[in-house]
C-alpha cells in the first residue's frame, strides 16, 4: 500500500513539472480505466456479481455532470452530483435484478443500459436553446475552464480511491462476508449472513465509484451522446481490465489495465473494428491463461519460493 501511495505522489506532481500532454493523456484514460476495473473486480470476482451493467453508471455520471452544469452547478460538485445519481440509480435496479442468479442475472442487467440509451436518445429536456438533445448528445458548459491538467487530477484521485476502497473493503467484515457469498450464496445465507444487504452494499459502491468515473470522463470529452455512453464497450474495458490482470486480485486490475490502455491506443488505428480485436485478445488470453497473469503468477513455483521466504520467521 506504501508503494501505492508513493506512486501516487508521482503522477500528482507530473502536470506541475510539466510533463507532456500526451503522458497526461495515457495516465488520465489509465487511471478511469482503472477505476472501472476495480469496481468490476469488486463486484464479479469478490461479490460473485456477474454484472453488466456498467456502461449504465458511466453514462448517468456524465449525464448527470453535463446537464447540471447548465442549471450552473459546479463540475466538482457535479462530479459527486454524477456519482450519487449512479449509486441511486443501483439501488432502484437491485431490487429486480437481485432476483435473478448466474447467466440471467448477467443478462438481465445487460438489458438495463440498453434501455437507458433508448430513453436519452428521446429525451429532450427544456433547458436553453443551446442544446441539441436526443442523439445529438449535449456540450458541457464551462468545459474550457477545465483542461487536461486540472482533468487529470481528478482522474487520479477516482483510480487511486478505487484501489483504497478495495483494500479497505477486503480488510473488513464487509469482504469476509462477500467471500462467503461468492463462494456458495446459500451456505453463506445459512451461516447468518444477510447476502442481499451485503450484495447490495458492493453493487452501489462499485456504482458509486463508475458513476464518479464517468462523470470524470466526460469533463475531458465536453459532450455526451447516448450511444456513447452507454455503450458496451466500457463493460469490455472493464472485463478485460479484471480478467487479463486477474480476477480476486488486488494487482490484477492495475496489470490488466495498463494492458486495456495499450490496446485503445495502439488499436485506435483500426476504427470500428478495434472493439472486435479487443474482445479476440480478451478470448486468446482467457484461454492460454485463464486465471489471469496475477493467477498465474501466483502458481509459479517461483512466486511460492519468494513468498516462503517472505513469511518465513
Amino acid at each position: 500500500m506504501i508503494s501505492i501511495l508513493a506512486v501516487a505522489v508521482v503522477l500528482a506532481v507530473l502536470p506541475v513539472v510539466g510533463a507532456p500532454q500526451q503522458w497526461l493523456l495515457y495516465i488520465f484514460v489509465f487511471t478511469i480505466y482503472l477505476a472501472i476495473a476495480n469496481m468490476w473486480n469488486l463486484h464479479c470476482g469478490y461479490s460473485g456479481l456477474i454484472t453488466l451493467c456498467m456502461p449504465a453508471f458511466i453514462g448517468l455520471g456524465g449525464y448527470t455532470l453535463i446537464m447540471g452544469s447548465w442549471f450552473g452547478l459546479p463540475i466538482p460538485l457535479g462530479i459527486i452530483a454524477g456519482a450519487i445519481v449512479a449509486a441511486l440509480f443501483a439501488l432502484l435496479i437491485s431490487f429486480p435484478v437481485f432476483r435473478l442468479r448466474g447467466v440471467y442475472f448477467a443478462i438481465g442487467t445487460l438489458v438495463v443500459p440498453e434501455a437507458l440509451k433508448y430513453v436519452f436518445l428521446l429525451w429532450r429536456p427544456v433547458v436553453g436553446h443551446a442544446l441539441a438533445g436526443g442523439g445529438a448528445g449535449y456540450a458541457l458548459k464551462g468545459a474550457a475552464e477545465f483542461p487536461l491538467t486540472k482533468v487529470y487530477w481528478f482522474a487520479l484521485v477516482v483510480g487511486i480511491g478505487s484501489i483504497l476502497i478495495v483494500w479497505f473493503i477486503l480488510r473488513s467484515r464487509l469482504g469476509l462476508g462477500l467471500a462467503a457469498i461468492r463462494d456458495n450464496d446459500d451456505t453463506a445465507a445459512s451461516s447468518g449472513i444477510d447476502v442481499f444487504r451485503l450484495k447490495l452494499y458492493s453493487f452501489v459502491i462499485g456504482a458509486f465509484v463508475t458513476g464518479m468515473a464517468g462523470a470524470i470522463w466526460y469533463i475531458h470529452q465536453a459532450h455526451i451522446e447516448p450511444l456513447s455512453a452507454f455503450n458496451i464497450s466500457w463493460t469490455l474495458i472493464a472485463i478485460i481490465g479484471a480478467v487479463i490482470g486477474g480476477l480476486r486480485t488486488q494487482v490484477g486490475p492495475i496489470i490488466g489495465t495498463i494492458i486495456s490502455t495499450a490496446l485503445l491506443f495502439i488499436l485506435a488505428r483500426y476504427g470500428a473494428i478495434s472493439l472486435l480485436l479487443q474482445g479476440a485478445i480478451l478470448v486468446i488470453i482467457m484461454l492460454l491463461i485463464p486465471q489471469g497473469i496475477m493467477g498465474f503468477i501466483h502458481g509459479t513455483r517461483a512466486y511460492r519460493f519468494l513468498l516462503q521466504l517472505a513469511t518465513r520467521r
